[in-house]
C-alpha cells in the first residue's frame, strides 16, 4: 500500500475516468482504493469527489477534480521529502 491513499466511491462522476490507472501511473507511492460507498451521502451525486489521506477533494468536473488530487497528492508527499 502507498503512503498515500486516494479514496473513490464507486458511484462517484470521477469514475468516468480511468482515476485507478492514472493516479497510479503518475505516482507510484499511491494507492488508490475503490469503495462501494464512502458514506458522504448525496455529495457523489452533486459532485465528483475522492479522499486523499482522508481529506475531501473535490471539483465541478471530473477533469478539475482529478487536477485537485494530484495537487492534494503532491502536497501529502512534500511531508516525505
Amino acid at each position: 500500500m502507498g503512503i498515500v491513499v486516494v479514496e473513490v466511491c464507486d458511484g462517484n462522476a470521477i469514475t468516468t475516468v480511468n482515476i485507478e490507472e492514472i493516479i497510479e501511473s503518475e505516482f507510484p507511492e499511491v494507492a488508490v482504493l475503490m469503495n462501494e460507498c464512502l458514506s458522504f451521502c448525496g455529495l457523489c451525486r452533486v459532485k465528483p469527489y475522492a479522499l486523499v489521506n482522508n481529506r475531501r477533494i473535490f471539483g465541478n468536473t471530473p477533469e478539475e477534480c482529478l487536477d485537485k488530487i494530484r495537487v492534494a497528492i503532491k502536497e501529502e508527499l512534500a511531508v516525505y521529502k
